[in-house]
C-alpha cells in the first residue's frame, strides 16, 4: 500500500506511447508519482512495493495484461489494477475482474475519467484493504465474482441472472453514471421491447435486496445509475 498519500506512485503500461504521454503528463498535473513502461515483461521488473496502482492495457505484444494481472495475483502481488481497454464486453469485463483486476476503462477515454476513476479506486484501498481476488467489497456487501453471488456481512442474497448482471455492470466502473439506453444495451442487448421502465423495476427490487446498503445503488435524475461507493 501507498505509505505518501500526497503522492501515490502510478505505474502505467501501455505499448503505445503517445497514450503514455498522455496519461503521465495529466496524472502528474494531479499531483501522482508517475513511472511509465511500454510492456508487461517490463512492467514485471518495475514493480515495486511502493506502487500505489497500475494503469494497465490489455492488449499489447507479447504478454497480455490479463496474463500480468494473473501473474502478480499468483505472487501474492495486490497492488490495485485499473484495465485499459479497447474491449468493453461483458465476457471481458468478467475476465478483468476475474484474474485479479479492480476497474476496467474501455477505450477511448477521457482524461477526466481516468483520473476520477483512479483516485476513486485508491480511495477504495485506503479505506478498506486489499480486494479478495476474485471479488469486490464495497462497504459490508461483497459481490462473488466466480461464484456469481452477492454477500451481506455473512448473508448469501439470492439474486437472479439479469440482477447479479446488473450488480456486475454498475460495480465495473463505480462512480460512473449509466444511461437507462446504456443499461438496456448491455444488460438485456439480445432481448427485444425492453423498455426504461423495465430497468428502473429491476434496479428498485435489487436496492430491496440490499437493505441497508441500498444507497448504492444511486439513481441521478434524468441521467441514469451509478454505484454509490461513498456512503451518503
Amino acid at each position: 500500500m501507498n505509505t505518501n498519500f500526497e503522492q501515490p506512485k502510478i505505474l502505467i503500461v501501455d505499448d503505445e506511447p503517445v497514450i503514455c504521454e498522455i496519461l503521465e503528463f495529466n496524472l502528474i498535473n494531479e499531483g501522482f508519482d508517475v513511472m511509465c513502461v511500454h510492456s508487461a515483461e517490463e512492467a514485471l521488473k518495475k514493480l515495486t512495493p511502493s506502487h500505489s496502482l497500475i494503469l494497465l492495457d490489455v492488449m499489447m505484444a507479447g504478454m497480455s495484461g490479463y496474463k500480468l494481472t494473473e501473474k502478480l495475483r499468483q505472487r501474492k502481488i495486490e497492488t490495485p489494477i485499473i484495465f485499459l481497454t479497447a474491449k468493453d464486453t461483458e465476457n471481458d469485463m468478467l475476465t478483468g475482474f476475474s484474474v485479479g483486476g479492480d476497474d476496467y476503462i474501455s477505450k477511448p477515454f477521457s482524461i477526466k475519467e481516468v483520473v476520477a476513476r483512479v483516485k476513486a479506486v485508491l480511495k477504495r484501498h485506503d479505506t478498506q484493504g486489499e480486494k479478495a481476488h476474485g471479488k469486490l467489497i464495497f462497504d459490508n456487501v461483497t459481490i462473488d465474482l466466480e461464484l456469481k453471488e452477492l454477500i451481506i456481512g455473512t448473508e448469501k442474497i439470492m439474486l437472479t441472472k439479469t440482477e447479479f448482471e446488473l450488480v456486475l455492470l454498475l460495480s465495473s466502473n463505480p462512480e460512473r453514471i449509466y444511461s437507462r439506453e446504456e443499461i438496456i444495451d448491455r444488460v438485456w442487448r439480445d432481448t427485444p421491447y425492453i423498455t426504461e421502465r423495465t430497468v428502473d423495476v429491476h434496479l428498485t427490487r435489487l436496492r430491496k435486496k440490499l437493505g441497508k446498503y441500498a444507497y448504492l445503488i444511486a439513481n441521478r435524475a434524468g441521467f441514469g445509475y451509478r454505484l454509490n461507493i461513498a456512503k451518503e
